[in-house]
């Protein structure tokens, strides 16, 4: 999360990184997934938009605040666009919330998503319904499937990293942020 958060930095935006567990750091998948399980998801959303609150009051900042966030944090990206108001933008990347499709209508935060064809935790048709579900309430949600695997933009596991991919995600997702945080 650092290295995303030094990105984002390099390219521009005043960045955050919240720290939703507050202290703790799963050392593997199987540790993260008992701290996802133990996880308050809605907590975190009201943290969220604390940090957003945050941000939009920095001195450094524009005024316009965005949301990323990978698998886990992909998913409280979306919950964000749902349910943090005046957000200007949100970027999931290969991450669902496990609330009704439904929801998603009145979205009006634009959204750019990113997900993998080939992923257990993050179904790619979901997203093509939430994407759906926005654009028929009249919201914005680009949506990009990649010929990957869950958590494609991991550099530092090569199981899992595809750099064509994840170079692909990134630069669709600066050029979405520029345009809506500027």
């Amino acid at each position: 999360m650092k290295r995303h958060c030094e990105q984002f930095a390099q390219a521009g935006f005043v960045t955050l990184a919240p720290d939703l567990f507050h202290g703790r750091v799963a050392a593997n998948d199987d540790e993260a997934a008992k701290l996802m399980a133990a996880f308050d998801f809605q907590q975190a959303v009201g943290e969220i938009g604390a940090a957003v609150a945050f941000l939009r009051a920095h001195p450094r900042c524009n005024g316009r605040v965005a949301v990323a966030g990978f698998c886990l944090g992909g998913a409280l990206t979306l919950a964000a666009a749902r349910h943090v108001p005046g957000l200007d933008a949100a970027v999931p990347f290969y991450g669902l919330p496990r609330f009704p499709v439904d929801e998603f209508a009145h979205v009006t935060t634009p959204i750019c998503g990113h997900y993998a064809r080939v992923d257990p935790w993050a179904n790619p048709a979901v997203a093509e319904e939430i994407q759906r579900t926005v654009r028929a309430g009249g919201g914005q949600m680009e949506l990009y499937v990649y010929d990957a695997e869950h958590a494609f933009m991991r550099e530092t596991d090569a199981s899992r990293y595809e750099p064509k991919s994840a170079a692909l995600a990134w630069r669709r997702t600066v050029e979405f942020l520029h345009r809506h945080v500027g």
